[in-house]
């Protein structure tokens, strides 16, 4: 009885801390229709009808999870690129090794974002895709500004940035995916990579010198 009423008196941001803690380990774990309310509630220390009090259905439960998760990330890496006058290489640099990081130190949130909340169909890919954009638009403003910069990038077109800005993302969410399920890497080499590759061909493109097939 007693522990009960302890539970009761914790604050109700608190309490949906907690059980939005457990619903992300549960459907990183088994999946968003897999996943048991029963077990979420379990973990969370919480009964079942209170998760329904507090969260309404398991639609919106998993809905909340997106939405916490991806403004996390995206917390994360706009608390890496600010902070201090650096050259564009080293915002993107920074911006690169927040994302792996986070991904890396959060993996069931990774999962949550990168694979659980895209394969479920709507409203969930929605709030995936907007998660998405916001990064790629992010990207495109560092891609921008170094074009801006850069001596010969008069060549390089606002369609050119978008484009590669999305190529970015992409490729780092393919590669963050690939680092968590791989011992070994870590979030730097895995930064580290992306940064290579997409620095030296960012490289080419401010000096005007472009690929094209023969």
């Amino acid at each position: 009885m007693a522990g009960g009423a302890k539970a009761r008196r914790l604050p109700r941001a608190v309490r949906e801390r907690q059980m939005l803690d457990a619903a992300v380990r549960s459907f990183a774990r088994h999946g968003y229709q897999t996943a048991s309310m029963d077990e979420i509630a379990e973990l969370a220390g919480v009964s079942k009808p209170l998760v329904y009090l507090y969260l309404n259905s398991k639609e919106e439960l998993f809905t909340a999870c997106i939405r916490r998760e991806a403004e996390a990330l995206l917390a994360a890496v706009a608390a890496g690129v600010e902070g201090g006058e650096l050259p564009p290489d080293e915002r993107l640099w920074a911006g690169l090794l927040a994302f792996f990081t986070y991904a890396a130190e959060h993996p069931d949130s990774w999962v949550v974002l990168s694979r659980q909340a895209r394969t479920q169909g709507e409203p969930f890919a929605t709030e995936a895709s907007r998660m998405r954009e916001e990064i790629a638009a992010y990207v495109a403003g560092l891609i921008g500004e170094a074009a801006r910069e850069a001596r010969g990038a008069a060549t390089i077109t606002e369609r050119d940035v978008t484009a590669l800005a999305q190529a970015l993302v992409g490729s780092a969410e393919s590669l963050a995916t690939w680092a968590n399920e791989t011992p070994g890497v870590t979030a730097k080499e895995a930064a580290a990579t992306l940064m290579n590759f997409a620095w030296a061909g960012l490289g080419n493109l401010m000096k005007s010198e472009r690929w094209s097939p023969r």
